[in-house]
């Protein structure tokens, strides 16, 4: 079984000139007490391509020490990463193998580096004995493993400190001032194998290739580089979802929303004979993660509600029966997510995407002045959104309204994402219009988060009366979700004004 630890470390040159500082003094250090010199045995995977590499992303599998075994590591900050370990083994773990897959897709990893290290090893400790750091001294001998350049070697000596489980990362920085007036610099690379493949590169290489590019002035520059980011977030969070982290779905869902409304706004630049099917594909994507997403946030909104009503309104077991209904939807939420990203349509996905920036769809306007060509797609994306709120606005309250309001949030939700996109180029006039039509976006998002909450409320009124149980209470919730929709529609006219076409304009020109 899998574990995971939060690493927060710095890494520091350790030139033979250099000697130590006495660290006691430092932020409560009482005592640097030696742990004696540990040989490790380190051999690091990765795709002939270094795709691991070009992520940061880390996996090896070690002997020596107290820490044996299969280590995959993921950036989280500068000097943060999330080590997940798995017991030692001859081949990759299986729960391993599925946090790199989005990376990998269907290549193997194969060894590239392997680092012999002599750790000397420190424990930084306070006045009663407490483990405030582990500081280490490791002289490392590293051998390519890779094809490219087998079997050449260098070697390094560095220091490493480590902070303490739950300690202040304030220690460090107090360690980092003392290690600097010793003349200890921090150290160029974030990891020792980024080092060894750097320096053990053949040829003028020096570093695998990340994939990064300059957007350029270009309109087709600009929103590659937007299309890049959003697909390098829905790779990134992919582990992270398989993790159950906080909000991981969440926002990979909206990494794949922002992607297909680009493919939508910017269709005179990206040609949509390629970017539709994609888009089908992200839409069928954000559809499996929202499945559980959706019925969280409708849960949680009906919590609330019912934490609302006074106690003598309150009949038969309401809150008993929400949570139970919310359980039974969660379970089979977390195992069909699990299964999509396991699955081949999803990596299917992955590897069209790859061959969608790798050799993009073009057209003509994509060699046109980004500011004038992004203007342009965010106005277009604004009309269909006034034309939309205007429908509304226009219909009687009902379920017609309420589905134009539904269709009014979604252009809200592109044009947000188009002024988001837009940033880069049209800068502080892209934010403000941002943050002006997400208000919107916003009060359209509840309004429908009501409409669903209703639909809920008569079902669990359905089956409480079933089961013999008074439906009051859910009708008393119902009405009172009718009335938070009607102040919304009233609200509507007032917000929508700040983001209007004359306000929009402005601001794009400011």
């Amino acid at each position: 079984m899998a574990d995971v630890k939060r690493e927060i470390e710095r890494k520091y040159e350790a030139a033979p000139e250099i000697r130590l500082p006495d660290l006691t003094g430092v932020a409560g250090t009482a005592a640097s007490v030696p742990r004696g010199v540990v040989e490790l045995d380190a051999v690091y995977y990765d795709t002939d391509d270094f795709r691991l590499a070009a992520g940061s992303v880390t996996l090896r599998r070690r002997t020596g020490g107290d820490e044996e075994g299969w280590h995959v590591k993921f950036p989280v900050a500068p000097g943060v990463r999330d080590e997940i370990r798995a017991p030692l083994s001859a081949t990759l773990p299986d729960e391993l193998a599925e946090l790199i897959r989005s990376r990998v897709r269907d290549r193997p990893v194969v060894p590239v580096v392997r680092l012999l290290s002599s750790r000397d090893v420190h424990h930084l400790a306070d006045a009663e004995g407490r483990l405030l750091a582990e500081l280490s001294v490791d002289t490392v001998l590293a051998e390519r493993l890779a094809e490219d350049g087998a079997g050449a070697t260098t070697g390094w000596t560095e220091i490493e400190v480590e902070l303490a489980d739950d300690g202040d990362p304030d220690y460090l920085d107090a360690v980092e001032e003392r290690l600097a007036a010793a003349g200890v610099r921090p150290s160029a690379s974030g990891s020792k194998v980024a080092r060894a493949l750097a320096e053990t590169a053949p040829g003028e290489r020096t570093a695998p290739e990340t994939g990064d590019e300059e957007p350029g002035d270009t309109a087709g520059g600009q929103v590659l580089a937007h299309v890049r980011r959003q697909i390098g977030t829905i790779v990134t969070l992919d582990p992270a979802v398989r993790r159950d982290l906080p909000d991981a779905v969440h926002r990979m869902r909206v990494a794949t929303r922002r992607l297909r409304s680009a493919f939508k706004t910017y269709r005179k630049v990206l040609d949509r004979t390629v970017t539709d099917p994609v888009g089908a594909e992200l839409k069928w994507l954000a559809a499996e993660l929202g499945t559980g997403r959706d019925h969280e946030v409708l849960e949680a909104r009906l919590l609330q509600r019912v934490d609302e009503v006074e106690p003598a309104l309150l009949l038969g077991p309401v809150r008993g029966r929400l949570e139970r209904w919310g359980a039974a939807e969660r379970t089979g939420a977390r195992r069909r997510i699990l299964a999509v990203l396991d699955g081949e349509r999803y990596l299917a996905l992955l590897g069209t995407l790859d061959a969608l920036v790798a050799d993009p769809p073009l057209l003509p306007a994509a060699g046109e002045d980004a500011a004038g060509t992004l203007t342009r797609a965010v106005l277009k994306d604004h009309d269909r959104l006034t034309a939309r709120v205007e429908h509304a606005l226009d219909l009687p309250p009902g379920p017609g309204r309420d589905l134009a309001m539904h269709e009014a949030r979604k252009a809200a939700k592109r044009t947000r994402y188009a002024g988001e996109a837009a940033r880069p180029v049209l800068g502080k006039p892209a934010k403000r219009l941002a943050k002006r039509v997400k208000a919107v976006q916003s009060l359209l998002g509840d309004h429908q988060d009501g409409v669903v909450a209703r639909d809920a409320l008569r079902a669990l009124a359905v089956h409480a009366h079933g089961a013999g149980e008074s439906a009051f209470t859910w009708g008393l919730l119902y009405g009172r979700e009718e009335a938070a929709a009607a102040r919304l529609e009233h609200r509507l006219p007032h917000v929508w004004a700040r983001a209007s076409e004359a306000r929009l304009r402005a601001a794009l020109k400011s």
